[in-house]
């Protein structure tokens, strides 16, 4: 964090200026607003999460498989390590179905995570893997496969059908608004990489928006807009991930630039070594604005618990690594098993996730590691 934080917020609290505000007329956030904010909280450290028992957003929120007990018992595994924030993925259907079930059990899930010390980051839609949701009884995971029942939020028939963009608007609209001044939510993430092109190595592709650069890149600066219409007291993002110069704005596509230009705060995707995380963090450190890694950890390709984690500490960004607890998702898989299904034997290494879905962790020390961080003051790393 930059050494003029600290008197700046010095001048705010003599000024009795408020630490968190809403940006006059739902306009971004300052800089100054973002690191503000961001100076309140601890050093941010959790996963991305579903629970074990749902292989999607829709199995996770539906009423017939929400489970209350599953993630409190979960939340709780989490809170025994340290963690104090979960990145977690809502889903327009989910709610056109049952608007205010929906919104009961979201609170529900709130009820949980504060009894826990988390506060999660709530995600709107998300353009990866099936681009084609469908509410009810969701399909059991594929054998050996990573992430086979994921599902994409709007899909391509919300995205390719401009009639369906108002139920969109009203999705957002009611979600924010019933939760955008909730001291238990920590930020908005409003669209997890917008222009992916799904994912499975192909097998989604023919069911894909022929459209689909086009009409994210038209919807995602409306999304960012309506959420910010509802004044949330948290800020928004929407999270970089191509590997790419993120310093030369210039260099950019149309949606990565409204993910750089609209953020409130930061955020960021990366599954590689260390150097490369370092040099991705430095590259948006231009900005001037709090920076949050809202996925990595993918041991085969380099990003470890051991490596990222306590380079990020030192560098004072949040983190968020993908996978929980391994489930229904099944991304204890590479994503290389999308064209060769681990049936016969087990990955080398598990690639995502940290525990067994009876709790107990997959590596001892990765959690030893995650718990010393989180206890140690912001931005130091004790010895490990």
């Amino acid at each position: 964090m930059h050494k003029w934080l600290t008197p700046l917020l010095a001048m705010l609290l003599l000024a009795g200026a408020p630490l968190v505000a809403q940006a006059a007329g739902g306009d971004r956030w300052s800089q100054a607003q973002a690191n503000a904010w961001f100076e309140q909280q601890p050093w941010l450290v959790g996963s991305n999460y579903i629970p074990a028992n749902s292989i999607n957003q829709l199995e996770m929120w539906q009423a017939e498989t929400f489970d209350p007990k599953r993630i409190d018992l979960e939340l709780g595994w989490a809170q025994d390590m340290g963690m104090n924030t979960m990145r977690v993925f809502l889903h327009d259907l989910a709610w056109q179905q049952d608007p205010a079930g929906f919104k009961r059990r979201l609170e529900t899930f709130l009820q949980i995570s504060a009894k826990h010390g988390i506060k999660p980051m709530l995600v709107l839609f998300d353009s990866c893997w099936d681009p084609d949701p469908r509410l009810g009884p969701q399909r059991p995971p594929i054998p050996g496969v990573h992430n086979s029942g994921w599902v994409q939020g709007p899909g391509t028939a919300a995205l390719d059908d401009p009639s369906q963009h108002a139920r969109l608007e009203r999705y957002v609209k009611d979600i924010v608004s019933s939760f955008g001044k909730d001291p238990r939510v920590l930020a908005w993430d409003v669209w997890n990489e917008p222009d992916n092109e799904g994912g499975g190595s192909g097998f989604y592709q023919p069911r894909e928006s022929k459209h689909k650069f086009d009409r994210v890149a038209e919807l995602l600066p409306k999304v960012f807009a309506w959420a910010r219409s509802q004044r949330p007291t948290q800020p928004l993002t929407s999270g970089v991930w191509h590997n790419e110069n993120w310093d030369r704005i210039e260099g950019l596509n149309a949606i990565e630039k409204v993910q750089i230009e609209q953020s409130d705060v930061i955020s960021f995707h990366t599954y590689s070594w260390p150097e490369e995380f370092e040099k991705r963090v430095r590259e948006l450190q231009v900005y001037g604005r709090p920076l949050l890694c809202t996925e990595y950890l993918a041991r085969g390709a380099g990003s470890t618990i051991d490596g990222i984690l306590p380079l990020a500490k030192r560098l004072n960004v949040g983190m968020y690594n993908w996978g929980f607890v391994d489930g229904r998702t099944q991304t204890r898989f590479p994503w290389d098993s999308w064209e060769r299904p681990y049936t016969q034997s087990p990955p080398t290494l598990w690639f995502h996730d940290l525990l067994h879905g009876d709790g107990t962790p997959y590596r001892p020390r990765e959690i030893e590691i995650i718990r010393a961080l989180a206890k140690a003051p912001r931005t130091e790393v004790p010895a490990l």
